[in-house]
């Protein structure tokens, strides 16, 4: 897994919690449980690529396909 990653995951994980502090202090829960989705989705966009490749490897160590 590269390093990279890591890093923007860590971002968009330090922003979504600031931003989702500041909505509920303000009495804004509906938006910070929208935002939280939405930082989560992100995070699975950001991922998918990393799985497709981590199978294509399993696939070509044991030679299944």
């Amino acid at each position: 897994m590269e390093l990279d990653l890591i890093f923007k995951i860590a971002a968009v994980g330090i922003i979504v919690a600031v931003l989702n502090l500041i909505l509920k202090k303000t009495d804004h829960d509906e938006q910070a449980m929208m935002l939280t989705v939405a930082g989560l989705i992100i995070v699975l966009m950001m991922i998918i690529p990393a799985i497709e490749d981590l199978f294509d490897t399993i696939k070509n160590v044991f030679g299944l396909w």
